[in-house]
This record gives C-alpha cells, structure tokens and sequence, in this order.
C-alpha cells in the first residue's frame, strides 16, 4: 500500500487547493529543518547539546545549547531558498534579514524554534512551533531593509502554520487553513507520512492544563473557573475533571489536538502591566489557527486570539485554547 508522504501531500494541495508552489516549497524546507532538529534533539547528551549556554534571549531568558543550535538550523535551511522577504524568530530581537546573495519571496516565516526547552535536559517533549504570513506590498524600505512593521499581522492573516513535535515519534502538525494534517516522521524512509487525515478537537472534555503553583496569582475569573473544575461531579460543572500538564506548549497542544482539553496560561498578578505570557506572534497565533481548524477554539479571555491586532514582534498575549465548550465558558467568566 502506498503512503502519503509530505511532499505528495503538498503537491496534490497544489494541483487541487492552488496552494502556491512556493508556499508549497517553503513548507518543505521547514520540514527538513526540523528533522535536523529532531536528530539534534534525539541525539541529546551524545551530541554535547544538553546545558545552558551563558546568554539571554530578548525575553531575558536564559538560552539552552538547542535553543541557539534549533534557531540556527532554521535560519539557514530557509535562508536561500527565494520563498522568504524575511524570518523572525522568539529568540532574536529583531527580524532576521535575508542576505543579499540570496534572491527574496513572497512570505515572512516566524518561528519559536524549541518549545519547552526547560524540558530538554530531563528527555521531555519538546517541539518546534512556525507561521506564515505574506510580506505586504510594502515590506521594504528604500534601503532593502525588512522592518518590525511587515510581520504585525493579525492571526486571521497567516497562510500556514504549524509545529513538530519531538517525543516519543517526531509529529509535524501542518494547517493550510483547509483543516489539520497529521505527519509521523519515519526515520527508515526519512520522510514524514501522513498518518492523521482529519485532526479533530473534541467539543467537550474533562482534561484541562495550567500550572496550578500560580494560582494564587490568576484574576477572578480564572480562580472561579479552575475552582469549578476541582470540585468535580459535586460542583456547578457536574463531572470529574483529571489535571495534566507539561510546561512544553507543544506537548501540551497536542495532547488537546488528539484527545481533547483545555490550555491555559492566564495572566497574573505578578507582571500586572503584561497582558500574559506566551508571544502572541510565536505560539498564541500559530497553535491558535490549528485549534480553529480542527474544529476547537481560542481566546485571550476578551476576544478571539487570531483577531489580537499585533503592536510589537515579542508581544505577550494570555491563551485560552481547546474543546470549544470549556473555551466558551472561561471566556464568558471574563466577560461576564
């Protein structure tokens, strides 16, 4: 029997869908890369990746050795292949310009190159999370230089987007905005193969994921909603809920994209002048657009995440995300 493989997959998406050759090209070579980082990954004290490094990122985190070695394999795979305007990325402060030897393209690519690298060193999923957006008419200055402006799209904007995930099997988790593929990477072949043909969020759940050690800081609403989870069949809500989480975003989303749940990573009390935690550009918007087309949703507690208008590269954004039911409740909770 034959299989689908990632490269046929997008080929048909071209004669069938008109999906861009280029887009189509694009996706490939984010692919390729984040094979590379999955051998990387895979290889861990072996290949001397494990460890911190003694720099910082823009968001004043620490930098793990797979951080800088995942945004570097990134930034060269998609360098030259005349697809790209420009890249920026969770670990860089500014956009990545694309060099002048090389010709540039239609689409701006953003990624978070490891998800969940606080994981790493104690052989816990992690991923690689991207987004693709169209570089507006004007995305150049008179001096060829790709400014912040280009990328401050909101979500409803991207193209495609997607995220691997490096566990157990190394999954690539692709949206064209015409519903969520599933590809499993296998090594023998060394291509992915589609394995999942209609990824779905269940409407209802009875998962949900938040780190509960900041509880004492969530707003109102958030403490009444998780309140309500914990008090099981007895409570308002009726049934039992079991908790999971594993500080990977990755790991966490596709936990909820195969079986249903609800992500959470509130704002708090601690940082009042940040609207949440995760990048907006980076994570919410990316895992936002998959959620949606797979049949869940998500919010910030206001509004629909892919509505956020974007006013900076590394914005913050709080998320709500899953099987719609719990999703809807928790923003009413904020609303209300």
């Amino acid at each position: 029997m034959s299989r689908t493989t990632l490269s046929r997959y997008l080929i048909e998406q071209t004669r069938s869908h008109n999906t861009p050759a280029d887009l189509r090209f694009l996706v490939e070579v984010v692919a390729r890369a984040c094979k590379a980082i999955s051998h990387a990954v895979s290889k861990g004290a072996l290949g001397g990746v494990l460890g911190s490094m003694d720099t910082e990122n823009v968001q004043g985190e620490v930098q793990k050795k797979l951080d800088v070695m995942s945004n570097e394999i990134l930034l060269e795979a998609n360098e030259w292949g005349g697809t790209l305007a420009g890249m920026a990325s969770e670990e860089m402060d500014k956009p990545y310009q694309i060099p002048g030897r090389y010709p540039k393209g239609a689409y701006l690519l953003l990624f978070d190159p490891l998800d969940g690298s606080s994981n790493i060193d104690v052989n816990v999923s992690v991923g690689t999370i991207f987004s693709v957006l169209r570089c507006p008419g004007d995305c150049f200055s008179q001096n060829d230089v790709l400014g912040e402006e280009a990328f401050l799209q909101p979500g409803t904007k991207q193209v495609a987007a997607g995220y691997a995930v490096y566990g157990p099997q190394t999954m690539l988790i692709l949206t064209l905005g015409d519903g969520v593929k599933g590809f499993t990477l296998d090594r023998e072949l060394g291509s992915f193969v589609l394995t999942h043909e209609n990824m779905q969020v269940p409407q209802s759940t009875a998962e949900f994921a938040i780190n509960m050690s900041n509880q004492r800081h969530w707003e109102p609403p958030v403490q009444r909603y998780v309140a309500e989870l914990q008090a099981g069949e007895e409570g308002p809500l009726g049934k039992n809920y079991n908790m999971r989480w594993i500080a990977s975003m990755v790991a966490d989303v596709h936990r909820i994209l195969t079986r249903g749940g609800i992500f959470m990573y509130p704002r708090d009390a601690r940082e009042p002048d940040k609207p949440g935690k995760l990048r907006l550009m980076y994570e919410a918007n990316p895992m936002s657009f998959i959620i949606e087309q797979a049949g869940g949703m998500a919010t910030n507690g206001q509004q629909r995440i892919l509505e956020v208008e974007p006013k900076s590269l590394h914005e913050r954004v709080a998320v709500f995300l899953g099987s719609k039911e719990e999703v809807e409740r928790i923003t009413g909770y904020h609303q209300a």
